[in-house]
Protein backbone atom coordinates (compact mmCIF):
# COMPACT_ATOMS: atom_id res chain seq x y z
CA UNK A 1 0.00 0.00 0.00
CA UNK A 2 1.46 3.82 -1.10
CA UNK A 3 2.15 5.78 1.70
CA UNK A 4 -0.14 8.78 2.45
CA UNK A 5 1.44 11.84 1.02
CA UNK A 6 2.16 14.86 3.61
CA UNK A 7 -0.63 17.61 2.74
CA UNK A 8 0.15 21.42 3.42
CA UNK A 9 -1.61 24.43 3.03
CA UNK A 10 -1.13 26.79 0.47
CA UNK A 11 -0.62 30.64 1.56
CA UNK A 12 -3.03 33.21 0.06
CA UNK A 13 -2.54 36.99 0.66
CA UNK A 14 -5.59 38.83 2.75
CA UNK A 15 -6.97 35.24 3.96
CA UNK A 16 -4.73 33.12 5.19
CA UNK A 17 -3.09 35.06 8.05
CA UNK A 18 -2.50 33.54 11.72
CA UNK A 19 -6.36 34.18 12.82
CA UNK A 20 -7.33 31.91 9.89
CA UNK A 21 -4.74 29.17 10.54
CA UNK A 22 -5.61 29.05 14.42
CA UNK A 23 -9.40 28.64 13.37
CA UNK A 24 -8.21 26.18 10.60
CA UNK A 25 -5.91 24.25 13.18
CA UNK A 26 -8.20 24.35 15.94
CA UNK A 27 -10.62 22.54 14.10
CA UNK A 28 -9.79 20.22 11.42
CA UNK A 29 -7.25 17.53 11.65
CA UNK A 30 -4.77 18.58 8.58
CA UNK A 31 -2.74 19.34 7.05
CA UNK A 32 0.63 18.65 8.02
CA UNK A 33 1.98 22.32 7.51
CA UNK A 34 0.57 25.31 6.99
CA UNK A 35 2.60 28.60 4.75
CA UNK A 36 2.56 31.99 5.62
CA UNK A 37 1.89 34.89 2.96
CA UNK A 38 4.93 35.79 1.84
CA UNK A 39 7.13 38.01 3.71
CA UNK A 40 9.22 40.17 2.18
CA UNK A 41 13.22 41.12 2.03
CA UNK A 42 13.21 44.65 1.66
CA UNK A 43 16.47 46.80 1.28
CA UNK A 44 15.90 48.99 4.93
CA UNK A 45 15.76 44.87 6.20
CA UNK A 46 12.72 45.64 7.95
CA UNK A 47 10.25 43.50 8.80
CA UNK A 48 6.37 45.22 8.52
CA UNK A 49 4.36 45.25 11.59
CA UNK A 50 1.67 42.90 9.81
CA UNK A 51 4.60 40.30 9.01
CA UNK A 52 6.02 40.38 12.55
CA UNK A 53 2.26 39.81 14.05
CA UNK A 54 1.78 36.78 11.65
CA UNK A 55 5.19 34.77 12.27
CA UNK A 56 5.39 35.48 15.81
CA UNK A 57 5.13 32.25 17.86
CA UNK A 58 3.11 33.48 20.44
CA UNK A 59 0.26 33.56 17.58
CA UNK A 60 0.77 30.40 15.84
CA UNK A 61 0.98 27.93 19.13
CA UNK A 62 0.57 24.68 18.11
CA UNK A 63 0.54 25.53 14.39
CA UNK A 64 3.51 23.63 12.07
CA UNK A 65 3.99 26.95 10.35
CA UNK A 66 6.67 27.79 7.85
CA UNK A 67 7.55 31.21 6.94
CA UNK A 68 7.60 32.13 3.17
CA UNK A 69 10.26 34.50 2.22
CA UNK A 70 9.62 36.55 -1.27
CA UNK A 71 13.37 37.97 -2.26
CA UNK A 72 15.88 38.25 -5.00
CA UNK A 73 19.37 39.42 -3.17
CA UNK A 74 21.22 37.19 -1.06
CA UNK A 75 22.15 39.63 1.39
CA UNK A 76 18.49 40.54 2.03
CA UNK A 77 17.03 36.91 1.86
CA UNK A 78 19.68 35.68 4.52
CA UNK A 79 18.52 38.86 6.65
CA UNK A 80 15.42 37.02 6.73
CA UNK A 81 16.64 33.73 7.34
CA UNK A 82 18.36 35.18 10.41
CA UNK A 83 15.27 36.82 11.87
CA UNK A 84 13.02 33.73 10.96
CA UNK A 85 16.15 31.53 13.10
CA UNK A 86 15.51 33.74 16.35
CA UNK A 87 11.78 33.21 15.94
CA UNK A 88 12.41 29.12 16.74
CA UNK A 89 11.98 28.61 12.60
CA UNK A 90 14.11 25.61 10.85
CA UNK A 91 12.64 26.23 7.35
CA UNK A 92 12.31 28.72 5.06
CA UNK A 93 10.23 28.85 1.83
CA UNK A 94 11.40 30.67 -1.35
CA UNK A 95 8.61 32.17 -3.28
CA UNK A 96 9.13 32.00 -7.13
CA UNK A 97 6.01 31.08 -8.01
CA UNK A 98 3.87 34.58 -7.65
CA UNK A 99 2.62 35.69 -10.46
CA UNK A 100 1.54 38.78 -9.19
CA UNK A 101 2.40 42.17 -11.11
CA UNK A 102 3.75 44.21 -8.52
CA UNK A 103 5.73 41.25 -7.35
CA UNK A 104 6.73 40.54 -10.99
CA UNK A 105 7.79 44.30 -11.78
CA UNK A 106 10.16 44.50 -8.96
CA UNK A 107 12.01 40.88 -9.90
CA UNK A 108 10.51 38.91 -7.58
CA UNK A 109 8.72 35.84 -7.43
CA UNK A 110 7.89 34.05 -10.89
CA UNK A 111 9.94 36.50 -12.34
CA UNK A 112 12.90 35.09 -11.32
CA UNK A 113 11.95 32.35 -13.63
CA UNK A 114 12.56 33.78 -16.91
CA UNK A 115 16.86 33.41 -16.75
CA UNK A 116 18.10 30.45 -14.95
CA UNK A 117 21.57 31.31 -14.93
CA UNK A 118 20.76 34.78 -12.93
CA UNK A 119 18.49 32.47 -10.58
CA UNK A 120 21.72 30.58 -10.30
CA UNK A 121 23.63 33.41 -9.17
CA UNK A 122 21.14 34.20 -6.71
CA UNK A 123 20.88 30.68 -5.18
CA UNK A 124 24.97 30.49 -5.22
CA UNK A 125 25.28 33.69 -3.64
CA UNK A 126 22.63 33.26 -0.95
CA UNK A 127 23.99 30.39 0.17
CA UNK A 128 27.38 31.75 0.18
CA UNK A 129 25.86 34.43 2.45
CA UNK A 130 24.26 32.03 5.06
CA UNK A 131 27.85 30.30 5.37
CA UNK A 132 29.17 33.35 6.00
CA UNK A 133 27.11 34.60 8.21
CA UNK A 134 26.34 30.90 9.94
CA UNK A 135 22.80 31.09 9.22
CA UNK A 136 21.86 27.01 8.95
CA UNK A 137 18.24 26.86 8.39
CA UNK A 138 16.46 24.49 5.87
CA UNK A 139 15.22 26.16 2.30
CA UNK A 140 12.85 24.85 0.13
CA UNK A 141 11.36 26.27 -3.03
CA UNK A 142 7.95 26.90 -4.75
CA UNK A 143 8.37 27.34 -8.04
CA UNK A 144 5.96 27.47 -11.43
CA UNK A 145 7.37 25.75 -14.25
CA UNK A 146 8.85 28.97 -16.39
CA UNK A 147 7.82 32.48 -16.83
CA UNK A 148 6.43 33.55 -20.18
CA UNK A 149 6.84 29.55 -21.21
CA UNK A 150 8.14 26.30 -20.21
CA UNK A 151 11.57 26.22 -22.17
CA UNK A 152 13.27 26.50 -18.86
CA UNK A 153 12.04 23.73 -17.14
CA UNK A 154 14.55 21.59 -17.22
CA UNK A 155 17.51 24.25 -17.08
CA UNK A 156 15.30 25.71 -13.41
CA UNK A 157 15.54 21.87 -12.30
CA UNK A 158 18.83 21.68 -13.06
CA UNK A 159 19.95 25.02 -10.74
CA UNK A 160 17.50 23.02 -8.29
CA UNK A 161 19.36 20.33 -8.38
CA UNK A 162 22.58 21.94 -7.65
CA UNK A 163 21.92 23.40 -4.18
CA UNK A 164 21.02 21.57 -0.66
CA UNK A 165 17.25 22.44 -0.93
CA UNK A 166 15.03 20.24 1.24
CA UNK A 167 11.88 20.33 -0.78
CA UNK A 168 11.07 22.05 -4.33
CA UNK A 169 7.22 22.37 -4.61
CA UNK A 170 6.29 23.05 -8.10
CA UNK A 171 3.08 24.59 -9.69
CA UNK A 172 2.95 23.40 -13.18
CA UNK A 173 2.22 26.70 -15.25
CA UNK A 174 3.91 29.23 -16.17
CA UNK A 175 4.01 33.13 -14.56
CA UNK A 176 1.58 34.30 -17.53
CA UNK A 177 -1.23 31.82 -16.88
CA UNK A 178 -1.61 33.22 -13.77
CA UNK A 179 -3.80 30.53 -12.20
CA UNK A 180 -5.75 30.05 -15.42
CA UNK A 181 -6.06 26.68 -17.55
CA UNK A 182 -4.74 23.59 -16.76
CA UNK A 183 -1.60 22.72 -14.70
CA UNK A 184 1.06 20.97 -17.49
CA UNK A 185 1.39 17.98 -16.08
CA UNK A 186 3.61 16.32 -18.69
CA UNK A 187 6.35 19.21 -17.42
CA UNK A 188 5.90 18.23 -14.51
CA UNK A 189 6.43 14.64 -14.88
CA UNK A 190 9.66 15.60 -16.69
CA UNK A 191 10.35 17.84 -13.26
CA UNK A 192 9.68 15.53 -11.05
CA UNK A 193 12.01 12.67 -12.85
CA UNK A 194 14.55 14.64 -12.91
CA UNK A 195 14.60 15.98 -9.27
CA UNK A 196 17.29 15.32 -6.56
CA UNK A 197 15.21 16.83 -4.01
CA UNK A 198 11.40 15.99 -2.59
CA UNK A 199 8.97 17.02 -4.64
CA UNK A 200 5.76 18.60 -3.62
CA UNK A 201 3.04 18.90 -6.07
CA UNK A 202 0.52 22.09 -6.10
CA UNK A 203 -2.11 22.90 -8.47
CA UNK A 204 -5.85 22.41 -9.17
CA UNK A 205 -6.29 20.20 -6.24
CA UNK A 206 -9.81 20.86 -5.56
CA UNK A 207 -11.55 17.20 -4.61
CA UNK A 208 -10.88 13.80 -2.70
CA UNK A 209 -10.94 12.83 -6.81
CA UNK A 210 -8.20 15.04 -8.16
CA UNK A 211 -5.92 13.93 -5.26
CA UNK A 212 -6.59 10.24 -6.28
CA UNK A 213 -6.23 11.13 -10.18
CA UNK A 214 -2.73 13.02 -9.29
CA UNK A 215 -1.93 9.64 -7.17
CA UNK A 216 -2.93 7.37 -10.29
CA UNK A 217 -0.67 9.38 -12.50
CA UNK A 218 2.40 9.13 -10.22
CA UNK A 219 2.68 6.05 -8.34
CA UNK A 220 5.41 5.79 -5.67
CA UNK A 221 7.04 3.17 -7.06
CA UNK A 222 7.61 5.23 -10.38
CA UNK A 223 7.97 8.60 -8.28
CA UNK A 224 9.25 7.96 -5.63
CA UNK A 225 10.56 11.57 -4.77
CA UNK A 226 7.07 13.15 -4.79
CA UNK A 227 6.18 13.12 -1.19
CA UNK A 228 3.47 15.56 -0.86
CA UNK A 229 0.54 17.27 -2.11
CA UNK A 230 0.04 21.38 -1.71
CA UNK A 231 -3.64 22.27 -1.64
CA UNK A 232 -4.66 25.79 -2.15
CA UNK A 233 -7.90 27.46 -3.20
CA UNK A 234 -9.05 23.28 -2.79
CA UNK A 235 -8.67 23.89 0.64
CA UNK A 236 -10.44 27.05 1.10
CA UNK A 237 -13.52 26.18 -1.04
CA UNK A 238 -13.44 23.34 1.38
CA UNK A 239 -11.83 23.59 4.61
CA UNK A 240 -12.42 19.77 5.09
CA UNK A 241 -10.69 19.13 1.87
CA UNK A 242 -6.90 17.51 3.54
CA UNK A 243 -8.86 15.36 6.40
CA UNK A 244 -11.30 13.83 3.42
CA UNK A 245 -8.17 12.73 1.24
CA UNK A 246 -7.06 11.40 4.94
CA UNK A 247 -9.71 9.39 5.36
CA UNK A 248 -9.69 8.09 2.41
CA UNK A 249 -5.99 7.60 2.18
CA UNK A 250 -6.58 5.43 5.81
CA UNK A 251 -9.11 3.43 3.37
CA UNK A 252 -12.11 3.31 4.97
CA UNK A 253 -14.76 5.00 3.70
CA UNK A 254 -16.86 5.23 6.83
CA UNK A 255 -13.75 7.10 8.68
CA UNK A 256 -11.03 5.94 11.22
CA UNK A 257 -10.62 6.51 14.82
CA UNK A 258 -7.86 9.26 13.96
CA UNK A 259 -9.81 10.66 10.69
CA UNK A 260 -13.29 10.60 11.20
CA UNK A 261 -16.18 11.81 8.68
CA UNK A 262 -17.66 14.65 10.94
CA UNK A 263 -20.93 16.68 10.09
CA UNK A 264 -19.91 19.09 7.30
CA UNK A 265 -22.35 21.75 7.85
CA UNK A 266 -21.80 21.76 11.54
CA UNK A 267 -17.86 21.90 10.93
CA UNK A 268 -17.95 24.92 8.56
CA UNK A 269 -20.80 26.35 11.23
CA UNK A 270 -18.13 26.40 13.66
CA UNK A 271 -15.17 27.28 11.84
CA UNK A 272 -16.82 30.32 10.13
CA UNK A 273 -17.49 31.42 14.46
CA UNK A 274 -14.35 30.47 15.28
CA UNK A 275 -12.67 32.87 12.55
CA UNK A 276 -14.89 35.13 13.01
CA UNK A 277 -14.10 35.65 16.99
CA UNK A 278 -10.15 35.20 16.17
CA UNK A 279 -10.70 38.38 13.51
CA UNK A 280 -12.72 40.19 15.73
CA UNK A 281 -9.86 39.79 18.66
CA UNK A 282 -7.35 41.04 16.36
CA UNK A 283 -9.15 43.67 14.58
CA UNK A 284 -11.15 46.61 16.40
CA UNK A 285 -12.53 48.33 13.61
CA UNK A 286 -15.72 46.62 12.77
CA UNK A 287 -15.40 47.75 9.14
CA UNK A 288 -12.04 45.97 8.95
CA UNK A 289 -13.42 42.89 10.32
CA UNK A 290 -16.52 42.96 7.58
CA UNK A 291 -13.00 43.07 4.95
CA UNK A 292 -12.29 40.40 6.43
CA UNK A 293 -14.85 38.25 6.64
CA UNK A 294 -16.44 39.54 3.13
CA UNK A 295 -12.95 37.90 1.92
CA UNK A 296 -13.55 34.81 3.80
CA UNK A 297 -16.77 34.28 1.15
CA UNK A 298 -14.87 34.94 -2.08
CA UNK A 299 -13.99 30.96 -2.12
CA UNK A 300 -16.23 29.45 0.66
CA UNK A 301 -19.43 31.06 -1.37
CA UNK A 302 -19.64 28.96 -4.00
CA UNK A 303 -20.28 25.72 -1.97
CA UNK A 304 -23.55 26.61 -0.62
CA UNK A 305 -26.48 26.45 -3.02
CA UNK A 306 -29.07 29.17 -3.74
CA UNK A 307 -26.76 31.82 -1.88
CA UNK A 308 -26.20 34.42 -3.92
CA UNK A 309 -28.82 36.90 -2.79
CA UNK A 310 -27.59 36.56 0.67
CA UNK A 311 -24.26 36.61 -0.35
CA UNK A 312 -25.31 39.92 -2.19
CA UNK A 313 -26.16 41.66 0.93
CA UNK A 314 -22.84 40.03 2.51
CA UNK A 315 -21.07 42.24 -0.28
CA UNK A 316 -22.93 45.46 0.79
CA UNK A 317 -23.30 45.72 4.36
CA UNK A 318 -21.52 47.67 6.62
CA UNK A 319 -23.32 46.40 9.83
CA UNK A 320 -21.26 43.11 11.56
CA UNK A 321 -24.69 42.13 13.01
CA UNK A 322 -26.43 42.46 9.64
CA UNK A 323 -23.17 40.53 8.45
CA UNK A 324 -23.59 37.65 11.42
CA UNK A 325 -27.44 37.44 10.15
CA UNK A 326 -27.16 36.91 6.56
CA UNK A 327 -24.42 34.18 7.32
CA UNK A 328 -26.10 32.73 9.72
CA UNK A 329 -29.28 32.00 7.23
CA UNK A 330 -26.66 30.41 4.52
CA UNK A 331 -25.36 28.06 6.96
CA UNK A 332 -28.59 26.88 8.39
CA UNK A 333 -30.64 27.36 4.99
CA UNK A 334 -28.50 26.72 2.36
CA UNK A 335 -27.74 23.05 0.46
CA UNK A 336 -24.00 22.70 0.85
CA UNK A 337 -23.11 21.24 -2.81
CA UNK A 338 -19.68 19.12 -3.54
CA UNK A 339 -16.84 20.87 -4.48
CA UNK A 340 -16.18 20.47 -8.12
CA UNK A 341 -12.89 19.02 -9.84
CA UNK A 342 -10.22 21.20 -10.80
CA UNK A 343 -7.64 18.72 -11.99
CA UNK A 344 -7.84 16.89 -15.76
CA UNK A 345 -5.44 13.91 -16.69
Amino acid sequence: MAKPMKLYFAPLEGITGYPYRNAHRALFMKPDRYYTPFITANQNMILANREKRDIAPENNRGVPLVPQVLSNKAEQFAWVLSEMAERGYTEVNLNLGCPSPTVVTRGRGSAMLADPEDLDRFFDDSFREMDRQGIFLQVSVKTRIGSADTSVAGALTEVYNRYPLCEVIIHPRTRLQQYGGQPDLAVFREMLASSVHPVCYNGNICTEGDYRRLREMFPEEEYPMLRAVMLGRGLLRDPMLAEKIAAGEAGNEAGTETFPIRDEREMLTRFHGTYLANIRREIPEENNVLMKMKEFWTYLGDRFGDSEKLRKKIRKTRSLTEYEGYARRIFEGCDILPAEDGLQP
